[in-house]
């Protein structure tokens, strides 16, 4: 199952470590087929309000993104970036092709009601 790093990037400094981390993140996601899906464009908003920019990353599975996210050569450059942009970053399981929202209506309903549907 695919996940996905997410960064929702806020009051955003240009900084020469910036650069720095930009030049060197691709190199810590290749062991992991970490790949960019979503860098930093001005986000559409259409509903609620939504400073900053976001970052998508997508992984082959949860464990690859954990291990990308703890690997040495990645935690050798975060301080580049968390010490210039404020952000909040979540790595998140995706679903899979034959994900149905209804499936989940129904799971929801039931633990709502104590266990029947």
């Amino acid at each position: 199952m695919p996940a996905y790093g997410f960064a929702h990037l806020r009051d955003r400094r240009h900084h020469p470590d910036i650069l720095e981390y930009l030049e060197r993140i691709q190199q810590t996601l290749d062991p992991f087929r970490g790949r960019f899906l979503v860098h930093g464009p001005p986000a559409e908003v259409v509903e609620g309000d939504w400073p900053g920019s976001m970052v998508l990353i997508e992984f082959p599975s949860l464990a690859a993104a954990r291990s990308w996210y703890a690997s040495a050569a990645y935690q050798e450059i975060l301080r580049l970036r968390t010490d210039h942009i404020d952000g909040d970053v979540v790595l998140v399981e995706g679903v899979g092709p034959g994900y149905d929202p209804r499936e989940r209506a129904v799971k929801l309903r039931a633990e709502a009601t104590g266990g029947t549907a």
